[in-house]
C-alpha cells in the first residue's frame, strides 16, 4: 500500500463533494477484412480471460481509514473481477456517431467505483460497415491522458497482419518508462506537477512576483494578456449537471498544416482558433456572444517532442483570449498567435511552476465560485480548456483490426462545464467535445460549426480548402 501524491488525494476529495474527475478515450476501429461475425464478441471473451495480466497501475483501488491517518492511499488488488471493468455494448440497428455519442455521454457521466481499481472499457458494436468502438475511462488519479494514450498505443502495432495481441490492460506487468503520470498538460497535471517539484523556496517566490507583475502589466496594456476576473461571464461557468453531453470529428492533419503555414503561425494557434470561431458562432447563433472575448486556458509547451518522457516537466500554463470578440478569423488567429506567443515566453522564463501559480488567481475563482452557496456576481477567470495532445504519428492495428479514429472525453466539473481537447493520430487530428447536457444541450451543432470555422481560416489566410 502506498499513500497518494498530494493532487491526487485532492482529486479524490473533490470527486466526493462535486463532479467525476476521470478522463476518457473513444477508439474507431475497423476489423479486418477476415474477421468473421464474431470477431467483436471473441475479442471480448479473450478479454475477460486475461485477470492475471492486468496491468499493476490498473490493479489499485483507492482506500482511505484508520490505517492511513485519514490520507488516501493505494491498495493492490490481487482478484480482479475483469465482468466488472470490461463490458459489452451494441448499438440499436440503424445506429451511428449520435447513437454512440450518447452513449459515451451516458457513460462518462457515471462516476467510478472507488471500492475497485478505477477504470472501465466498454466494448461498442453496431456501428455502419460493420465498425466497432471502445470507450476507456479511467480516474485522473490513476493515469491521465497521455499515459492512458501511450498504455493504449503500446498494445498496437504497425503491422496489420500480426495476431494473438493483448487488449490494452493486459501488459503482463511490463514495466514502461516514466511514472503513470504522463504529464498531459491540463491545470490537475500541472499542479501534480507543481507540488512535486522541489525548488528554492525564494526563488520559486521571487519568480512568480515578478511573473504576477509582469503579467499585470501586459494585461493592461495590451490585448494579449487576460488578467484574473476578466473572462466574460456565460453559461459554461455555472453549475454543471448530472448529464453529459459529447460530439466528436475528425479533420485532415494537412488543413490545418497549411493555414499553419500561410499564415506563420503554430499549429496549437491553429487548433485553437478554430475551436474559437466555432464556439464564437455556437454563442451568435444562441444569442449569447459576449461583447468581450471568451478566454481558455490552455497548456504551452517550451520543448519539443524530441525531449521524450521529460515533457511533463517543459508544460507551463496561460489564460489565453480567444479572439471572439473579432469578426474576422485572419484577426482572431493572430491574437492568439500573439498571445500564445507571450506566453510561451513567460513560461520559459519563469519555469512551468511559477507559470502555474501566477496563473492561479484565474483558475482557483473559476473553479470555487460555482460551489459557494450564492452567486457573488463574480467573472471567472477563464471560461473553458482546450488542449491539443499528441497521439500516435503512424497507423495502428489491433489483431488485424485498424485503428481508424481517437476522440479524447475529457473532464467537465462546476465552472467548467465545456472542455475540448484535441488530439492528433496519423495524418488526422479528431476534435472532441464534451458539456454538461444541461449547459450545452445541442453539443453536436459545434460539429458543423467546426468546419464552418475551419473553412473560414482557410479563405481567410487564402488557403484552398
Amino acid at each position: 500500500m502506498g499513500l497518494m501524491d498530494p493532487i491526487d488525494a485532492v482529486l479524490m476529495t473533490a470527486e466526493l463533494l462535486a463532479n467525476p474527475m476521470h478522463v476518457a478515450v473513444v477508439l474507431i476501429l475497423d476489423p479486418p477484412e477476415d474477421a468473421g461475425p464474431r470477431f467483436v464478441d471473441d475479442a471480448y471473451r479473450d478479454a475477460l480471460g486475461r485477470g492475471g495480466e492486468v496491468d499493476p497501475v490498473l490493479r489499485r483501488r483507492a482506500h482511505r481509514g484508520v490505517d492511513t491517518g485519514g490520507w488516501w492511499a493505494w491498495r493492490d488488488v490481487d482478484d480482479i473481477d475483469l465482468s466488472y471493468h470490461v463490458r459489452r455494448a451494441s448499438l440499436p440497428p440503424g445506429a451511428g456517431r449520435e447513437e454512440l455519442w450518447q452513449l459515451v455521454g451516458a457513460l462518462h457521466a457515471e462516476p467510478l467505483d472507488r471500492s475497485r481499481p478505477m477504470w472501465e472499457a466498454h466494448l461498442v458494436d453496431g456501428l455502419p460497415d460493420g465498425r466497432y468502438a471502445l470507450y476507456i475511462k479511467v480516474h485522473h488519479a490513476v493515469l491521465d491522458g497521455i499515459a492512458g494514450l501511450r498504455m493504449i498505443e503500446e498494445s498496437m502495432s504497425p503491422d496489420p497482419d500480426r495476431r494473438s495481441m493483448s487488449p490494452f490492460f493486459a501488459t503482463g506487468g511490463r514495466d514502461r518508462p516514466g511514472s503513470a503520470h504522463g504529464g498531459l498538460p491540463t491545470p490537475l497535471a500541472l499542479a501534480r506537477s507543481a507540488v512535486g517539484t522541489v525548488a528554492s523556496g525564494m526563488g520559486l517566490v521571487r519568480r512568480t512576483v515578478e511573473g504576477q507583475v509582469r503579467s499585470t502589466v501586459q494585461g493592461l496594456t495590451t490585448d494579449t494578456t487576460v488578467l484574473p476576473f476578466a473572462a466574460p461571464r456565460t453559461r459554461l461557468n455555472g453549475p454543471l449537471g448530472a448529464g453529459r453531453s459529447f460530439a466528436a470529428a475528425g479533420w485532415p492533419k494537412a488543413r490545418l498544416r497549411a493555414i499553419q503555414h500561410a499564415a506563420g503561425v503554430t499549429g496549437n494557434d491553429v487548433v485553437t482558433a478554430v475551436v474559437a470561431g466555432a464556439l464564437r458562432s455556437w454563442f451568435a447563433e444562441h444569442d449569447e456572444l459576449p461583447g468581450d472575448s471568451l478566454v481558455a486556458i490552455c497548456p504551452v509547451s517550451v520543448r519539443g517532442r524530441q525531449d521524450g518522457g521529460t515533457a511533463g516537466n517543459a508544460f507551463g500554463t496561460a489564460v489565453c483570449t480567444l479572439g471572439t470578440d473579432l469578426a474576422d478569423p485572419a484577426d482572431r488567429l493572430g491574437l492568439i498567435h500573439r498571445s500564445m506567443q507571450v506566453a510561451k515566453e513567460r513560461v520559459a522564463s519563469l519555469g512551468p511552476v511559477p507559470s502555474l501559480l501566477v496563473a492561479a488567481p484565474s483558475i482557483l475563482p473559476t473553479i470555487l465560485v460555482p460551489m459557494l452557496p450564492f452567486d457573488p456576481r463574480v467573472r471567472p477567470g477563464y471560461n473553458l480548456p482546450i488542449s491539443n495532445v499528441p497521439g500516435p504519428r503512424t497507423e495502428l492495428y489491433w489483431n488485424g483490426a485498424h485503428l481508424e479514429e481517437i476522440y479524447p472525453v475529457s473532464i467537465v466539473y462546476d465552472g467548467m462545464a465545456l472542455n475540448v481537447t484535441v488530439c492528433s493520430y496519423a495524418d488526422r487530428v479528431g476534435f472532441g467535445y464534451v458539456a454538461g447536457w444541461e449547459v450545452i444541450p445541442d453539443i453536436e451543432a459545434l460539429i458543423p460549426l467546426t468546419e464552418r470555422s475551419l473553412s473560414q481560416l482557410e479563405a481567410a489566410v487564402g488557403v484552398a480548402p
